[in-house]
């Protein structure tokens, strides 16, 4: 079994490459849901829905998330009637928000809605929320304290960084197979997402950085920093506003206390010796996943760099 910590747009991405060259019934996600948030009273899970989308194979690949084709009728209607509605939610979107809510006053798990959702979309790798307890990321930012997807979203990540909240994370506790995932993998792999706040807030839950320090499975880790940008998103500008410096070789040193191999892209093949002086064994190849062949024969470098371990 392959274990991997995913976040959003990037980690989906990686996943359906990995899909293509792995049974997918041998892969296991371990999803961000620091970006998790209620809106119009219903629980919305980002990272987990655009991963389930992209594996479903509905997916918006021109934006990255939501659904393909999706209208936007009762949001508009919601904005008539004077609501808030800086963040879009899609018509078939809302089904999914729709269900995994009534499942969770029914008192299922997030861990439990999230398998029925799974299963009724056709995804066949097992995908798991890092917690099924609340454990949202709040920012320290130029613009005040804010939840995460007001800053991605609404302020469109324009303020600065200054500190990133996990207290929620660090106050829950790992989802149920969490920790049992990362003992029993074959491998893991740190799929290329914002190491801040996509990872972060999965390594802030007790229990899983630990897990990963000690469990007998290599560790792989996908730089998302590619060089000195991020691909997508703001983690080059949030890496240099904490102080850390917007580059693969910073991604590396937040993760040095449990990765073996660092995935580093042809661009920033410069880095290997700082990277495997970090005591990781640096790979080098095209990490930007510009078509499904490169997203697969990322995938297989990454495997290949497991099994050589």
């Amino acid at each position: 079994m392959i274990v991997v910590l995913a976040g959003g747009v990037g980690a989906a991405k990686f996943l359906e490459g990995l899909a293509a060259v792995l049974p997918p019934e041998q892969i296991t996600v371990i999803a961000n849901t620091g970006d998790d948030a209620e809106f119009y009273d219903l629980h919305v899970s980002p990272d987990m829905d655009t991963v389930l989308y992209t594996l479903a194979g509905i997916v918006d690949r021109e934006r990255g998330w939501g659904i393909a084709g999706d209208t936007f009728h009762c949001l508009r209607a919601l904005e008539r009637l004077g609501q808030e509605t800086w963040f879009q939610l899609g018509d078939r979107d809302l089904a999914t928000h729709l269900t995994r809510t009534t499942r969770l006053r029914q008192g299922a798990t997030l861990s439990e809605a999230t398998e029925e959702l799974r299963q009724a979309l056709g995804v066949a790798c097992r995908i798991l929320p890092m917690s099924d307890g609340r454990a949202q990321t709040r920012l320290r930012t130029t613009a005040g304290i804010v939840a995460f997807q007001e800053y991605f979203v609404k302020l469109r990540q324009e303020p600065e960084v200054l500190e990133a909240d996990f207290s929620e994370a660090a106050a829950s506790q790992p989802a149920s197979g969490v920790l049992k995932a990362i003992a029993d993998a074959d491998g893991i792999i740190v799929a290329p997402s914002n190491p801040i706040l996509s990872i972060g807030p999965i390594l802030a839950v007790p229990g899983i950085r630990e897990a990963l320090r000690n469990t007998a499975a290599p560790i792989a880790a996908i730089s998302p920093i590619v060089g000195g940008r991020a691909l997508k998103g703001p983690a080059d500008r949030i890496l240099k506003s904490l102080g850390l410096g917007a580059s693969a070789a910073a991604v590396a040193e937040l993760f040095r206390d449990f990765v073996d191999i660092f995935v580093l892209d042809l661009e920033d093949a410069s880095l290997r010796d700082e990277v495997e002086g970090k005591g990781m064994k640096a790979v080098i190849t095209q990490t930007v996943m510009s078509t499904p062949e490169v997203r697969q024969e990322l995938a297989r470098k990454v495997l290949e760099g497991l099994a050589r371990k």
